[in-house]
């Protein structure tokens, strides 16, 4: 979810903040949800408009399919945490049959914009998705597939400082300037287009504008059979490099699908790895049918490795085979494809959780070698090297992935947090983790820590009571077991506040 910036209500005792993702009754922080946040941040900024249950959910659940009776317990858990207005009544009314309403006085508060991001010393881009110009909604995926080939194949130029996909989708559907995307999201360069895949043909057309000025560097129409698109990719990626550096540098050669269908089915589970169980169990069946159909496909092997590495750390899934599989996905990943950092960045992750240290330093070493601007890959040895307790080296790199990926999947937070708290600042820690969206059980249990170490006990036991709703297993021993510490004094930092917090030991 892109946020948004500087939009606060207030109402009755409540302040909604929409872009910290907080709501607080009488400056008091109340404990409601991601998609709870969402549907009140919907209904309250159109105060009095009735907005239909379609609408509603897709503010809750984007791109996700779901059943009307979460949307009805969604406004149920609403209702009960706002209670009842001074005057009697209700915040939200139901409309039978169309949807909901926000029948409450609103005022909206002003609230600081956010500070501009600076330019980086060198050229800046963000690629924005491109626009699905087929009859045919199916082809959405292979646009947005285009869209992450040239963001990955512009990554990989050291010349180049390149914004995550994360945060270039936030504006996907969305008709903004493109001078304000550009201060949004702190780049100087925007690359935009559109593409036509229909009768074995693609049509793409892209242009490359230099967002200060206004003036287009770069336009191409490519008209091309579809088995040339990964040759159009990189036409495409040469021609900005071209434009941007003044001369060609072509990176290592990248593996590539020989098998359509396969490409589709990737680009399509890598936007369900990290939303649900349930997702998660969608993106197993498409990736092991894109393996089945090209078993050369590198980034096929490379995301379900991931998958089955999500299931055990984040789902609750058996850590065996899990974990096993998992390795050996990604290694087979890089030996298909050496040249693709994702592949290098995954499997290093995944070392450190076998405790091959020296390995998963070297793994991670490499893929910042072959693109400094994966922006996953520094928060994630963030995590590893706050774990090893090079706790300013891990604050370092996740503040280097918020700025390459200012909208970031909501995993930052927990890991940014968990760094601020092994750092022992705790009250910025708090601050972090009550932000936390999609991952906000799992980052209870540090928010908890956080702030038992302050102090505030009655607070953090209730963080405790509600992660262990969806956590109802959970032991410190067997965290403790399962993550990839190395450094004795931050393990015992961590065990300390869990112990005052309440967690089960």
């Amino acid at each position: 979810m892109r946020r948004m910036q500087g939009e606060r209500f207030a109402f009755g005792p409540f302040v909604l903040d929409s872009g910290a993702g907080t709501l607080l009754r009488n400056d008091v922080p109340v404990a409601v949800g991601y998609r709870g946040l969402r549907l009140l941040a919907a209904l309250v900024g159109r105060p009095g408009e009735i907005l239909g249950k379609a609408e509603l959910m897709d503010a809750a659940w984007p791109g996700t399919a779901v059943e009307e009776g979460n949307l009805t317990v969604q406004i149920a858990q609403l209702r009960k945490l706002l209670g009842p207005p001074a005057d009697g009544g209700e915040w939200i009314s139901t409309v039978p049959r169309v949807g909901y309403r926000f029948t409450g006085v609103i005022e909206q508060l002003g609230g600081a914009k956010r500070k501009p991001l600076p330019l980086p010393a060198k050229p800046s881009i963000a690629v924005l998705p491109f626009v699905n110009f087929s009859n045919d909604p199916e082809q959405d995926s292979f646009a947005d597939g285009l869209t992450e080939d040239l963001i990955t194949d512009l990554s990989r130029i050291s010349g180049l400082f390149v914004i995550a996909r994360n945060s270039t989708f936030a504006y996907k559907g969305k008709a903004m300037d493109v001078r304000e995307i550009a201060e949004d999201l702190g780049v100087r360069y925007l690359l935009e287009g559109s593409a036509r895949r229909a009768a074995g043909r693609v049509r793409i057309n892209a242009q490359l504008v230099d967002a200060v000025s206004g003036e287009h560097l770069w336009a191409e129409r490519f008209d091309r059979s579809l088995e040339d698109i990964f040759a159009v990719q990189d036409e495409v990626t040469a021609k900005i490099v071209e434009a941007l550096l003044g001369r060609l540098r072509a990176p290592p050669p990248r593996n590539r699908p020989q098998n359509l269908e396969a490409y589709d089915l990737c680009v399509r589970a890598r936007k369900l790895i990290d939303d649900s169980p349930q997702t998660a169990r969608e993106a197993h069946l498409m990736l092991t049918r894109a393996v089945s159909l090209d078993p050369d496909y590198a980034e096929a092997y490379r995301w379900l490795a991931m998958n089955h590495w999500m299931g055990w750390v984040h789902w609750g899934e058996p850590i065996e085979p899990n974990r096993s599989v998992a390795l050996e996905l990604a290694r087979k990943a890089v030996a298909i494809d050496p040249n693709d950092a994702g592949c290098h960045w995954v499997l290093a992750n995944l070392l450190a959780y076998e405790r091959s240290f020296a390995e998963a330093d070297a793994e991670f070493a490499k893929a910042f070698e072959l693109d400094p601007n994966e922006a996953d890959a520094w928060a994630t040895l963030s995590d590893i090297e706050v774990l090893a307790g090079r706790v300013e080296e891990g604050l370092e790199h996740i503040r280097k992935a918020f700025r390459l990926n200012p909208f970031p999947a909501s995993w930052y937070y927990l890991t940014l947090g968990q760094g601020q708290y092994a750092a022992r600042d705790y009250e910025a820690a708090v601050e972090t983790l009550r932000r936390d969206e999609t991952y906000r059980t799992s980052s209870r249990r540090f928010l908890a820590a956080s702030l038992a170490q302050l102090g505030r006990l009655d607070e953090a036991r209730a963080e405790v009571e509600m992660f262990l709703v969806g956590n109802p297993h959970f032991t410190t021993r067997h965290w403790v077991w399962t993550e990839p510490f190395r450094d004795a004094a931050t393990l015992e930092h961590f065990v300390d506040g869990f112990r005052k917090a309440g967690l089960p030991e």
